[in-house]
Parts: structure tokens; sequence; C-alpha cells
């Protein structure tokens, strides 16, 4: 009975979101709350307590370019929301790319220490320029030289064809126009450039949104959306290619973490800054909502330890800018060889 009507549930919720997204078209989140989040989370002393996840994506994102091509480097790289640096920080441990020049995007006020360079007549950041303004005093081959940019919007400030790697680690999926951002991307990559991103995927906080759903059922008579609404993998495959990326590639990884209880992850979140910013977020939410989401959450999904699991889905993608020396698939009627020839079992 639970698991049907956990299923029904899941049906009800994502039609609620697919039709929030569709009325309120790329304009999904309330981009000033999110900032103030993310600033709030930043400016915490924690020393990084709460950054496990971020940590995480980012090793796991290093590896990925590890399996990317092992000869192959991409000396001027761009990261689109840095945070604290946690994928700076696994890049300076193994920089399997040979990336020489980082450049940092990020909207966070006291992470950037370019906000007020000049950019050209067409309001886009000279990369060459930028370069210039931090002359090494090393040449081992081991030091990133990185430059911080504070980015508002959501336009990349840089021309086509500027950088040989971007990278995003768990930064995407707070984007409004992605399609759009993704479009930008594919433009400031050079031919034969990769870009490798990791963000949230739908099933994040599964539990705690069928928790907060029948919490709010039983205490309100109504549901209200009180997580983020997140893309799934096939969007990212569609939107992908929709972009032009060439050769793309997705896959979803499964984090299970552990917490004490609902409230203690609900303050996990807050703390790492990705707190619910929907613009169509349901405004106040009364005690007696979070102790009856808390005490559902622990019926339904307690472990045998008093703790209870959130699920945290992990899609990365993989697109490269196009290029004529990319493999390419043959016109339909050129194979030379039948599938049965091949399968067929030898004598």
């Amino acid at each position: 009975y639970i698991a049907l009507r956990i299923m029904n549930m899941n049906k009800t919720l994502l039609h609620y979101y697919r039709l929030s997204c569709r009325r309120l078209s790329t304009k999904v989140f309330d981009t000033e709350l999110k900032s103030r989040q993310r600033q709030k989370a930043f400016d915490l002393h924690d020393d990084g307590y709460y950054d496990y996840l971020r940590e995480e994506s980012a090793t796991r994102l290093v590896d990925k370019l590890v399996d990317i091509h092992a000869s192959r480097k991409f000396p001027i790289a761009l990261e689109i929301g840095s945070f604290r640096g946690q994928l700076f920080n696994a890049l300076k441990d193994n920089n399997p790319s040979g990336i020489e020049h980082l450049v940092q995007l990020d909207s966070l006020i006291d992470n950037c220490d370019l906000a007020s360079k000049k950019c050209n007549d067409d309001n886009l950041y000279e990369v060459e320029s930028i370069l210039s303004s931090h002359i090494s005093e090393t040449m081992d081959e081991n030091i990133i030289n990185t430059y911080k940019l504070r980015l508002e919007s959501e336009k990349l400030p840089f021309k086509p064809n500027t950088f040989d790697l971007i990278m995003s680690s768990m930064h995407l999926h707070w984007i409004n126009d992605l399609p759009g951002m993704l479009n930008q991307i594919r433009t400031i990559l050079k031919p034969d450039g990769v870009f490798i991103a990791t963000l949230f995927g739908g099933s994040t906080l599964k539990e705690l949104r069928y928790s907060f759903y029948l919490a709010e059922q039983e205490r309100r008579g109504g549901v209200a959306p009180h997580t983020s609404p997140l893309v799934h993998p096939s969007d990212v495959a569609g939107l992908s290619q929709a972009a032009g990326f060439a050769l793309p590639a997705v896959d979803v990884d499964t984090i299970m973490v552990s917490y004490p209880s609902a409230l203690s992850l609900m303050e996990h979140l807050w703390r790492m800054g990705e707190g619910h910013a929907a613009l169509n977020r349901q405004q106040g939410v009364g005690q007696d909502t979070f102790l009856a989401t808390a005490a559902l959450y622990q019926e339904l999904y307690g472990l045998e330890d008093g703790s209870v699991p959130a699920t945290f889905e992990i899609i990365s993608l993989i697109g490269w800018g196009p290029d004529s020396s990319q493999p390419k698939a043959c016109q339909r009627g050129t194979a030379t060889h039948s599938l049965k020839e091949i399968t067929k079992p030898k004598p």
C-alpha cells in the first residue's frame, strides 16, 4: 500500500513541477534568494564541514578528466560556480588535463578579485587580458594560475572559441535557462574542447519530498513544493544534443547519506546553500508540518540505528566542441558487413 501511494505521489509531484516549469517558462528559480542562500553558506565559519557533497562531486569530476584522455592537455580552463574552490583543490592534487590557467566564475562577493576588470565594447572579457593580469613567478607545470570573476547573471561574458576546457561542479541545477547556458558554453568552447559538469538530478531528496507531501496532505489538506524542481538524466541528454555538443555522454551516480533525523538533513541543506528557491515556493510552513514531516520520514525510511537516509542523484555530462577531426557515424546503407554475420556462431 505504501509503495503504491509513493508511486502516485511521484506522478503527482512530477506533473506539478512540469506544469510549474511550463507556466514559468525559463524563470523557475528566485535568483536573488539563491544568491543570498549561497552567500550565507559561504560566510559560515565551519571549515567546510557541510561541503562534503561538493568535495565528492569535484573528486569524481577530476576522475572523469583522467578517463577522457590521458595524453590530452587543456591549458586554458573555465569553472562555472567555484564556491569555496573544491574543484580547484581536487585539481591541485591531480591535474590530469595539464591546466595552466583556470578562470573561476561565481556570484559570491568575497570570492572574486577581478569583479571590476574592464571588458571590451561588447561587454565581453578578453581572456588574454585576464591571463596577463597575473604572471606566475615559477615555471612549475603543476602550478595552476587562477583568476576569479564575479558573475551575477546567467550570461557568460567571453568571446567564442575561448576555452580548451569548461567545468562546472554542482552548480548548473540552479540555472533558470539551462538550454541557453549550454548553448553559451558550447559557443565559448574551442573546437575539440571538452565540457564536463555535474549537477543534482530529479531523484535527489525523493524521501524528503514524499514525506512533505504526506505531512501537508494530513495537516493542510493540500500539497505545495518544498524542494526545487530538478532535471532528469534524459532531459540533460536531450539538452546537450540540442545545444550542439559532439559525442555527448551522460551518466548517473546515486549517493546515499545518513542523517540523525529529517530536521538535521534540512539544516545541512541550508548550510550547504542548497535550500528551496523556486519562485512558486510556499512562503510559510508551520511548525506542525515540519514535525509531521520528520515523523513520517522516520517512520517510512528510518534505519535500524535510528538514522534516516537521503538520496542524492548526481548527473555527469561530458560534451565536446564540434570539430572535423572527431569520429562521425557513417551514412546509412554504407555497411559492408551484416550483423547476422558478426553474431553468427563459429562452427
